[in-house]
């Protein structure tokens, strides 16, 4: 079901292009249909239920009605994180019961997501970011690298602004959802890197794909095999695009590549110094950034353009950003950067926890005003789209 409503167009579309380098015409008719919300991650939910009872990790549930809200289970239905039904069954088997705490950290929590989402994605870096992949001709390296910071700075908020929104939602229900999102840009190297973003994606794709392919078990090729395939697999899960698998492919070369380093280079005292895990940071940064062309690109035409322009392609190039989307791009990563780098060996509950409650009611009350000066502003998640 996930193949025809999702990937069914897409295939048609490339079985014509075979076709037509065949010699052979074909006009296949367009699937008009809509795709069912939730598709992707309902179909991710049944299966890691089906697949760790098969496994042995888990007994069925004897319950239809716990069975259709661990794979129904609104809060995160439309854009994640994927719950397993081994992590989600088990807190059914008692009734929740209402805590003050978790219910004022749940609000807390929705209000942190909406604010990401809706102040700093929407009203501080989407603009901008349209504006590069939008603009038809060629353009200055500044404004490309800006225009990609942009967007690597607005899918980060708008993704994890969702993800915030629907463990705090579940929390306020009573039920408790696993982080998605570890201060992915504070990531030294790219394996640390999908440890830290969309984790729940990352460790399904590990324990029902990467292992049962054979993971590192079958020698150091095989294993590099199975990173570009899980990868490919990846990227493809995210949209019926070729451009969505190079930056899937994209990844499990920096993963690839990453691993040939390690068995290359040895640690040593400095490569564990501060300065060198910064470099080594913004080195994976910066490759993150390239990958992010392909996934926001609607095509390779645009793709290619806007990577000629971030390393100065161009003889004569357009400058179409103005000085407020400049700091506005610059004040916002800036921050993130420092907010992730200083947080990455805690987690966001700890660090709240030792702050004083005077100080975490008055951030509290800047986001809440914050979301109620620029409503209006905001746009659909871009998750809603896979």
């Amino acid at each position: 079901m996930l193949g025809f409503f999702k990937y069914g167009n897409f295939l048609l579309e490339n079985f014509q292009w075979v076709l037509a380098r065949g010699g052979i015409t074909y006009k296949p008719p367009h699937l008009d249909v809509f795709l069912p919300i939730g598709i992707s991650f309902y179909t991710f939910h049944s299966l890691s239920y089906t697949l760790d009872i098969y496994r042995g990790v888990m007994g069925p549930t004897r319950s239809l009605r716990d069975f259709a809200l661990a794979v129904s289970f609104f809060p995160q239905l439309v854009a994640g994180p994927i719950v397993r039904a081994g992590d989600f069954l088990p807190q059914l088997e008692a009734p929740p019961k209402p805590q003050n705490d978790r219910f004022l950290w749940g609000l807390v929590l929705m209000t942190l997501g909406l604010f990401e989402k809706v102040v700093l994605a929407d009203t501080m870096l989407a603009g901008s970011a349209d504006s590069v992949f939008g603009y038809a001709g060629p353009l200055i390296a500044l404004d490309s690298w800006l225009g990609v910071i942009a967007f690597a700075g607005q899918i980060f908020f708008d993704f994890a602004g969702y993800s915030t929104c629907a463990i705090g939602a579940a929390l306020c229900l009573g039920f408790h959802l696993k982080d998605n999102f570890r201060f992915p840009y504070a990531a030294i190297g790219f394996s640390d890197f999908w440890r830290r973003r969309h984790i729940s994606l990352s460790t399904f794709l590990r324990d029902y794909l990467y292992i049962p392919l054979g993971g590192n078990r079958s020698g150091a090729a095989r294993a590099m095999i199975n990173l570009i395939i899980v990868m490919f697999i990846g990227g493809l899960w995210h949209g019926a695009a070729w451009t969505f698998v190079v930056w899937g492919l994209l990844h499990g070369s920096y993963l690839v590549i990453e691993r040939l380093l390690k068995a290359f280079v040895r640690p040593t005292t400095w490569t564990e110094s501060l300065g060198v895990k910064l470099l080594i940071g913004l080195a994976t940064y910066a490759a993150v950034c390239l990958a992010w062309v392909f996934f926001r690109a609607s095509d390779f035409t645009v793709a290619t353009r806007l990577l000629r322009g971030m390393f100065g392609g161009h003889a004569q190039a357009d400058a179409i950003l103005s000085t407020r989307e400049i700091l506005q791009i610059g004040i916002v990563t800036l921050g993130m950067f420092i907010v992730q780098w200083s947080l990455r060996e805690t987690s966001l509950e700890a660090a709240v926890a030792r702050l004083p409650r005077s100080v975490v009611t008055a951030a509290w009350a800047f986001m809440a005003g914050a979301l109620i000066l620029t409503q209006g502003n905001s746009n659909a998640f871009i998750y809603f789209q896979f």
